[in-house]
């Protein structure tokens, strides 16, 4: 392998792909998957590939635009993640690594270290000195109502899943209740039930909730309340005995480190575009394991698997296939496992008839 790769090109293409189950919350519907997708070539002759999510389609051509541009900045250095993102982080200072400039930047350490562990002929995994290993997972659901909700409930149990995850956040305590208890009886009592309101609820409202649920078993509450409001995450945790999770919103590990000293969750899921890519990730896991905080994903399956295997913390993989439509098969999942190949890099691999199917 050449040890002095060069970036040669940056390319974006903008995708909004249909969802089998739109995504429902408390606080609105995400009802298709807009996605950016990246591609970063290299002098080596590999192709790092990834994507990001934008949650509206208003911000997909936006990204992309970043992305474009930032084609200027990174072609002719070296493929060397940590340093690509080292500089782009001292671009970005004097304005905020937020937002857009976060999805695009994130996106493009993703693709770098794709193309690295490809030019080493290595799964990430591997290249980030770990071993491809069975993942525990759950699957993932959207505030689905008590019919749609057991049905998808009981589907997950079927196929092996020993968890899941439903979104609530109902006009009601009851209607939140009844939901958990129809999800319950339908999967029985060996599987995990994890709820998630999306940062619905006050904070008074949170505890009273959360004291209600907590009874019904649950095994994790997430994000009660306003994200940014990690004194009020810690008043929740402090008034209740169920483990509250929080993590998918952190704009990278500055947000984490100040929700920690908090003391404002038991749990951490970052999500790998926010946090910073693979390199935010590895930031972040080590924080995790300082303060022995189990950590699971957000979304972003197919990097998540090779990040969490190389997590000391690893708790939970997050099954929420936003991108399946336009992808070869990475994951599969057997017996509430995830389990993934050894395929080189992260095991991006477009699906072009589809991405030219669904293309912005």
């Amino acid at each position: 392998m050449k040890h002095d790769i060069k970036i040669t090109g940056l390319r974006a293409r903008s995708v909004n792909v249909p969802l089998e189950y739109p995504v429902k919350t408390a606080v609105g519907t995400v009802a298709t998957s807009p996605l950016v997708l990246i591609d970063l070539t290299t002098d080596a002759g590999t192709t790092g590939s990834a994507y990001v999510f934008t949650y509206t389609p208003l911000a997909l051509k936006s990204v992309q635009k970043m992305v474009e541009d930032l084609a200027v900045v990174v072609t002719g250095m070296e493929l060397a993640p940590v340093a690509i993102d080292q500089l782009l982080q001292s671009r970005f200072r004097l304005i905020g690594n937020t937002g857009i400039v976060r999805m695009a930047t994130a996106g493009i350490d993703m693709a770098a270290w794709d193309a690295l562990a490809k030019a080493c002929n290595l799964p990430l995994v591997e290249l980030l000195g770990g071993k491809a290993r069975p993942l525990r997972a759950y699957d993932s659901h959207s505030m689905d109502g008590v019919e749609l909700g057991t049905r998808r409930a009981r589907g997950a149990a079927e196929a092996g899943f020993n968890a899941i995850k439903t979104k609530i956040g109902y006009s009601t305590l009851q209607e939140d209740i009844s939901v958990v208890r129809a999800i319950r009886e339908a999967v029985g009592s060996n599987v995990e039930i994890f709820v998630d309101y999306n940062q619905g609820l006050t904070v008074p409202e949170a505890i009273r909730r959360g004291r209600a649920l907590e009874q019904e078993g649950i095994a994790w509450l997430e994000e009660p309340t306003l994200q940014h409001d990690y004194e009020g995450h810690a008043s929740v945790r402090n008034a209740l005995n169920v483990p509250v999770q929080m993590g998918e919103n952190w704009c990278g590990t500055e947000d984490m480190g100040k929700a920690l000293d908090a003391r404002a969750c038991d749990l951490c899921m970052p999500d790998l575009m926010k946090i910073g890519g693979v390199t935010g990730w590895l930031r972040a896991s080590a924080l995790a394991e300082q303060r022995g905080l189990p950590m699971s994903n957000h979304i972003f399956q197919e990097f998540s698997a090779h990040l969490l295997a190389v997590t000391p913390t690893r708790h939970w993989l997050e099954r929420m296939d936003l991108a399946g439509p336009i992808l070869e098969p990475v994951l599969a999942f057997k017996d509430g496992m995830a389990i993934f190949g050894d395929a080189p890099g992260a095991g991006i691999v477009w699906r072009e008839d589809q991405v030219e199917r669904f293309t912005v």
